[in-house]
C-alpha cells in the first residue's frame, strides 16, 4: 500500500513523493529518496477483518497462579559482585511481593506440584490446565483446610484423567506425586463428594493400547483382547480392578504363545498381584 507524502518533494526533479512499504520513492523520476530497513508492522498476517490482533506478549496460562502475567528479574553473570548482590536482594523482595496471601501461596505450591506430576506422567497441557482449574475450584470451596496440598494436587490430576477418559491408575499417580495414598484418597473423596465430578466407571479397554505397547504386543493382539472384552458379560467384569482386567485380557490372548508376557510381567504392569490377574483371566477363559 503506497501513501503520498505531501510534506516533501524530490531533491532531483521536485516531484511528489510516495511511501511504498519501507521506501520513499519519487512519483516522477523513480528516485528512492529514503529507505527504512525496519519493518514497523506486525510480524503476523491477519486474514480475518473482524479482529485486529496485536502483539500482547506471551499467552496466558491457567497453570500459573497469576496466569503468567507477573514479571521476573533475571540472572546475569556479567555484573560485578556489588550489582549482583543488589539484584539478588531485589529479586528476593520481588518474589515476596508477588504473593499477597496464604491462599495464593498454597495455590502456587499446588500448581507447581500439578505441573511436576503431569510432566512426569507425560500428560498433555490441557490436562495440566484443567487440573489447575479443579484445584482452584476446590480451594474456593474451602476443601483444603485440614487436608494435604500434595493430596489435592494428585487428586486433581487423577480426576481430570478420569473425566477425559485417560487411563491412569491411582498407583501411577501416587507413585509420582509427593502425597501418600491416604492423603490422595482423602482429597479425591472430598472433591468427588462436594464438587460432583463426572467420573463414571473406568472402561478396561482404555488401558489396552498403553499396556499392549509396554508389553511389546502387536495391534492384532490388542484387537483380539478388545474383542474379548466386548464379548464378555459386563456383570462378570464389574467390581474388578479395570487395569487388572485389561492386563488379564492381553495375557489370555497371548497365553498360548511362547514369547507372550508372563503372569508376573502382566500383573506388575497393571499394579495388581498375580492372584488378581489369574482371577480376572478366568472370566475370559470360561
Amino acid at each position: 500500500m503506497s501513501v503520498t507524502d505531501t510534506t516533501q518533494t524530490c531533491p532531483e526533479c521536485a516531484g511528489s513523493l510516495r511511501v511504498d512499504g519501507t521506501e520513499t520513492v519519487c512519483r516522477e523520476c523513480g528516485l528512492v529518496v529514503e529507505e527504512d530497513r525496519l519493518d514497523r508492522g506486525p510480524e503476523w498476517r491477519n486474514f480475518d477483518d473482524e479482529e485486529d490482533r496485536r502483539r500482547t506478549g506471551a499467552p496466558l496460562s491457567r497453570s500459573r497462579h497469576d496466569r503468567g502475567l507477573s514479571t521476573e528479574i533475571g540472572h546475569s553473570t556479567r555484573l560485578s559482585g556489588r550489582k549482583r548482590r543488589r539484584l539478588s536482594r531485589m529479586r528476593r523482595q520481588h518474589d515476596r511481593a508477588k504473593v499477597s496471601s496464604t491462599a495464593e501461596r498454597n495455590q502456587i505450591y499446588g500448581f507447581t506440584e500439578i505441573r511436576r506430576v503431569t510432566s512426569a506422567l507425560s500428560l498433555p497441557t490441557d490436562i495440566r490446565d484443567q487440573a489447575c482449574v479443579l484445584f482452584e475450584t476446590a480451594q474456593n470451596q474451602d476443601l483444603l483446610p485440614g487436608r494435604s496440598l500434595e493430596g489435592f494436587a494428585a487428586a486433581a490430576v487423577y480426576a481430570v484423567c478420569r473425566t477425559n477418559g485417560l487411563s491412569r491408575t491411582t498407583e501411577e499417580i501416587t507413585g509420582t506425586a509427593k502425597a501418600t495414598h491416604d492423603e490422595f484418597q482423602a482429597a479425591y473423596d472430598a472433591m468427588n463428594r462436594n464438587l460432583g465430578l463426572q467420573t463414571g466407571p473406568i472402561d478396561p479397554a482404555e488401558y489396552l493400547p498403553r499396556f499392549a505397547t509396554e508389553l511389546d504386543l502387536g495391534p492384532d493382539v490388542e484387537a483380539a483382547a478388545r474383542r474379548r472384552l466386548e464379548a464378555t458379560n459386563q456383570a462378570d467384569i464389574g467390581g474388578r480392578n479395570p487395569s487388572g482386567v485389561a492386563a488379564a485380557a492381553l495375557y489370555t490372548v497371548t497365553s498360548v504363545e511362547k514369547d507372550g508376557p508372563t503372569q508376573a510381567e502382566a500383573a506388575e504392569l497393571a499394579d495388581v498381584t498375580p492372584v488378581t490377574l489369574r482371577s480376572a483371566a478366568q472370566v475370559f477363559s470360561d
